[in-house]
């Protein structure tokens, strides 16, 4: 068990800025970063609480812990905007029996941005007042890129897995399992990875660019919003690649829509999803059909949840609800997990997990942590000898009886191909 944390006394104060380019202001080797559309919350500062937590129920503890520290914490808030006050990120093992830790890191100072309005957040323990890191641009550091290979499943073994699935599939012991391949390499350990936020975040402008104790990405798939006692997710689930021509393409959303395969594949998500938030909520909805997402690189089913809290419940409480929802695990979740466990080489990590922030109200956006990659953490002496730096990346698909796997190999490169592109 985790040892009970003696927290400090926190202030918060938020104040108006005049927009910068806050990625600049940003840890070069490790960002802290949530943003789209230009929108979003970079930390300028180093860790004030940095906290790991690696026992089975994991988010539960670390949403009592959010708690404890709002409660500890006096907030000077002159913006009142979503994201401004106190705030702590997270990034959250996929599975409770992950080696990797789920994390929660409270920064010294936040910068943040939201449509033509700015604003600057410091966090300090209370008793310190002079205890504030100074804030500054730095140019990024020269360009660099990856080198990828296939991890520890190959498309050959890949191949084998999904059969496994659709054994299980066939067997009656779930109804959907999602199974993931990796990609392994490294980088230069002086590698700037504010570079690569930053392409993700002008390539995919419409997906949640996420960079959080070392996993970074640009997911499309946002887990849960909880904005003033209203709670809203996006389901995504079936996929088709984008057409090689305009005139192909258009032909696309009409093919995916039409897929008894891919339907059945969204709806055990969407229902996971309903399950999950209907004891929380009131006046829920979901479309009775889904929408074509159309990403850069692909076509997605989507659809989206709303409904209106009826318990108080935290987003964090709502991502310990939700996760894993159908979209990542399958269903049964319980059974598929099983399966994935059984049937991948390889610990998930942070890949498939809760990613995102949470306030001091309990309002946050937390996306799923898709199209990115794992790096490993770099020592001081690591970075000074010019070493490597390990990174993995994952992408995987929804196994339903149909499931074809030569296509779900297909789905995977297409899935990697944002992050592989952003490391080349």
């Amino acid at each position: 068990m985790t040892e009970p944390l003696s927290l400090p006394r926190l202030v918060a104060t938020t104040r108006e800025i005049a927009p910068v380019d806050a990625l600049l202001c940003a840890d070069p080797r490790n960002p802290l970063v949530w943003t789209r559309k230009g929108d979003g919350l970079v930390a300028a500062g180093p860790d004030l609480l940095h906290i790991d937590v690696a026992e089975d129920g994991r988010i539960a503890a670390i949403a009592d812990l959010w708690r404890a520290i709002s409660q500890a914490t006096d907030v000077d808030d002159e913006v009142g905007l979503p994201g401004t006050g106190l705030v702590g990120f997270g990034a959250f093992a996929f599975d409770d029996a992950s080696e990797w830790p789920s994390t929660l890191i409270v920064p010294s100072t936040i910068v943040g941005r939201r449509g033509d309005r700015a604003w600057m957040t410091t966090i300090r323990v209370a008793d310190r007042p002079d205890d504030l890191p100074a804030v500054g641009e730095v140019g990024f550091g020269p360009s660099w890129s990856a080198t990828l290979g296939p991890g520890a499943m190959d498309p050959e073994a890949h191949d084998a897995a999904v059969r496994q699935a659709l054994a299980a599939i066939g067997s009656g012991e779930v109804s959907k399992v999602v199974i993931a391949r990796d990609l392994e390499g490294t980088i230069p350990a002086q590698a700037d990875l504010r570079r690569l936020v930053r392409s993700l975040a002008t390539e995919y402008l419409d997906t949640w660019t996420y960079a959080v104790d070392g996993i970074i990405g640009a997911s499309p798939e946002t887990l849960v919003t909880v904005q003033g006692g209203e709670v809203s997710a996006r389901v995504l689930a079936g996929t088709l690649p984008r057409g090689a021509s305009a005139i192909e393409d258009d032909s696309v959303p009409f093919e995916l829509s039409t897929s008894e395969k891919d339907r059945a594949e969204h709806r055990y998500a969407v229902d996971s999803v309903l399950d999950a938030l209907r004891p929380h909520t009131r006046d829920l909805e979901a479309a009775g059909d889904p929408f074509t997402l159309e990403l850069p690189n692909l076509w997605h089913l989507a659809t989206d949840v709303h409904g209106t809290l009826t318990d108080g419940a935290s987003a964090l409480d709502m991502v310990r609800a939700l996760h894993p929802t159908a979209a990542v695990a399958g269903t049964p979740t319980d059974k598929a997990k099983e399966a994935i466990r059984l049937i991948e080489p390889f610990d998930r990590g942070r890949y498939a997990g809760p990613v995102g922030w949470i306030d001091g109200n309990g309002d946050g956006e937390w996306a799923i942590a898709l199209r990115g990659a794992q790096f490993e953490p770099l020592s001081e002496d690591d970075a000074d000898h010019g070493a490597t730096r390990a990174v993995r990346a994952h992408a995987g698909g929804g196994i339903v009886a149909g499931s074809v796997p030569e296509a779900e190999l297909l789905e995977t490169r297409v899935k990697f191909r944002p992050i592989v592109d952003a490391l080349a």
